[in-house]
């Protein structure tokens, strides 16, 4: 085990998110502004897809990290039909789920069931269906946007762990993405159901959503559920849907009939890209 790995399992996590959680919500500008300027050099940000392309002109580093983009900036593949990738960042995998088990990294997977947080019943339509997971990086997008059109049934806040989802943390980690706080949200499509699970990652595990706006933190000591059915709550293909308010991971997952194209480990993607045909 690597030092890197063996402090994902020693460090607060969540005491160090609720400090960094705070601390890029400051407005001193001398602090904000030297968060924004290292992360931009660090990760080569490209600020002339944003609004506002003048990094320093934001509020206070959450602002910069959850910008939105300027018109034109994305666009959806042309075919109405096709599945579209959720999230700018690069596959971590994607392929078939194989009786209910998700590929991780090589000799690593989980369940579908630990994924949806222990819930057989929902997973069961996902059995023998397909996954795509797409890792966010400090450089990227981070507002996501729905994979197909959609009407939300039921989001679940699943507690957990932190963990890092670095590419180092998901090879050595085993079940990570099952481990790990997050937020399952649960859509019902033209063709059958699917799902969109914000993972949450060290050092500020937050999600907001479009419909409920803040969801984590708070943090949860057991698995919250919440019912939307009833409210017509509809979301158009390539709509946004939720942010992450520091990098992490969104997952995919689809029915079976539902295929995707071949997605190579570490391949750059985009919001909007087609994945998979209609």
């Amino acid at each position: 085990m690597t030092f890197n790995v063996l402090l994902q399992y020693i460090l607060p996590h969540r005491a160090l998110s609720r400090v960094v959680y705070r601390a890029t919500r400051w407005t001193f500008a001398p602090w904000k502004n030297w968060l924004i300027r290292t992360v931009v050099r660090s990760y080569h940000v490209d600020m002339s897809e944003a609004v506002q392309p003048d990094p320093l002109a934001y509020p206070h580093f959450n602002a910069f990290f959850t910008r939105g983009l300027r018109a034109g900036a994305r666009t959806a593949d042309r075919d109405p039909a096709t599945v579209l990738c959720p999230a700018d960042g690069r596959i971590s995998q994607s392929g078939a789920i194989v009786d209910g088990r998700i590929f991780q990294a090589k000799g690593r997977d989980y369940t579908a069931t630990e994924l949806l947080g222990g819930d057989e019943a929902a997973a069961a339509p996902f059995r023998d269906g397909a996954f795509v997971t797409v890792y966010l990086s400090p450089r990227d997008y981070h507002r996501v946007h729905m994979p197909l059109r959609g009407t939300l049934r039921e989001t679940v806040h699943v507690p957990g762990r932190i963990f890092s989802v670095a590419p180092f943390a998901v090879a050595a980690i085993p079940r990570l993405f099952a481990r790990n706080e997050r937020l399952v949200c649960h859509f019902d499509g033209e063709h059958g159901p699917f799902v969109v699970v914000m993972v949450g990652a060290i050092l500020v595990s937050s999600v907001a959503t479009v419909w409920d706006g803040l969801v984590i933190p708070p943090y949860a000591a057991s698995i919250r559920r919440k019912s939307f059915a009833g409210q017509n709550i509809h979301l158009d293909r390539f709509a946004e849907m939720a942010r992450f308010n520091m990098g992490s991971t969104v997952i995919v997952l689809l029915p079976p009939g539902r295929q995707l194209d071949a997605l190579a480990p570490q391949q750059p993607v985009q919001v909007g890209q087609r994945m998979g045909p209609g």
